[in-house]
């Protein structure tokens, strides 16, 4: 999943000048911290940040990008004008906003690393449209109201994020997403805050199928996903990878102010495929279920074949 051009300019124009031994020992202190929780204190450093530009930020933004384009096609009708983005670093989520909702016309992001925070105005060239504010979300007793509210990779991190999700639910005018690492560690944050939601009335738009106790939680999994993202030559010699593709995991939640059409399932592992059956594992109203879906059952089995881990899945008459 490519970055747009302008912030690919804008990210080599940040690079040109640091040194590349510098920026491969900067990038194994973040992977490590980025593993043991403790990302943001990590970005401290020019070389610390250089190597964010260069090896986290393609992978968040693939994952924002994933999110994104999957609450635009539930919810096709959002078309925010305002975002708001909540511990935004140097704006990685504000980018793939803008690819997915050309609606957009002003966004707010709030940053407290003020190094970040300017590192993401020149990588956006202080474009008059994008307004940057120095402060720290927990701190804050409000949020400036917005279409859309997005907290990426942010909220594992804070010492009570239950305190800034009901002022940025508050702050949702139409919907509120929040991303984070898919490991269990992150995703049981993200489901505490999904209970606390759903009883102020949000309404699921993805991945969540239901508004009903989190199946994968009960039996003691995590839901998560992944999107996989093209390495580049030096991605891949300041990562140690032999790999020309890594896959970025994460968890996430949508939800909307207002009802939304509801995802029948939602597919939460990758589809076994035989050569004469396809094995899905689904999130539905009624739990966890591991349908298998035969040739002989003609539309479903040509869906199946097309599906992956973590689209939607149609019920019965809609494969008609």
């Amino acid at each position: 999943m490519p970055l747009p051009p302008e912030l690919k300019v804008a990210i080599d124009r940040e690079l040109a000048g640091v040194n590349r031994s510098q920026l491969a020992k900067a990038s194994g202190h973040i992977t490590e911290a980025y593993k043991q929780g403790r990302f943001h204190g990590s970005l401290s450093s020019p070389d610390a940040r250089a190597a964010y530009l260069a090896t986290r930020l393609p992978a968040t933004f693939a994952a924002n990008m994933q999110v994104f384009r999957e609450v635009a096609r539930v919810v096709p009708d959002l078309n925010p004008l305002t975002l708001l983005d909540l511990g935004a670093g140097p704006g990685t989520a504000m980018w793939a906003a803008k690819q997915v909702w050309p609606s957009l016309l002003k966004y707010r992001l709030i940053e407290n690393n003020g190094e970040f925070l300017r590192l993401g105005e020149r990588l956006a060239n202080n474009a008059e449209e994008i307004h940057w504010l120095e402060n720290d979300i927990s701190a804050m007793s409000q949020f400036p109201a917005s279409d859309l509210v997005v907290l990426s990779y942010a909220i594992g991190e804070l010492k009570n994020p239950a305190s800034v999700i009901e002022k940025a639910w508050d702050a949702a005018q139409k919907a509120l997403v929040i991303i984070e690492p898919g490991t269990p560690r992150n995703f049981a944050v993200v489901v505490e805050l999904r209970h606390q939601l759903i009883s102020w009335g949000a309404q699921p738009i993805a991945p969540c199928p239901h508004s009903l106790e989190c199946p994968m939680a009960h039996v003691g999994d995590w839901c998560h996903f992944a999107v996989r993202l093209e390495r580049t030559a030096e991605h891949r010699r300041l990562k140690g990878g032999a790999l020309g593709y890594e896959d970025e995991k994460f968890s996430y939640l949508a939800f909307s102010k207002s009802p939304v059409p509801q995802t029948d399932a939602r597919i939460v592992r990758h589809p076994i495929i035989h050569s004469g059956h396809i094995q899905l594992t689904l999130c539905t109203a009624e739990g966890l279920q591991s349908p298998t879906v035969r040739r002989s059952q003609k539309p479903a089995f040509r869906a199946a074949r097309k599906a992956s881990w973590g689209d939607a899945w149609p019920n019965e008459t809609q494969l008609e």
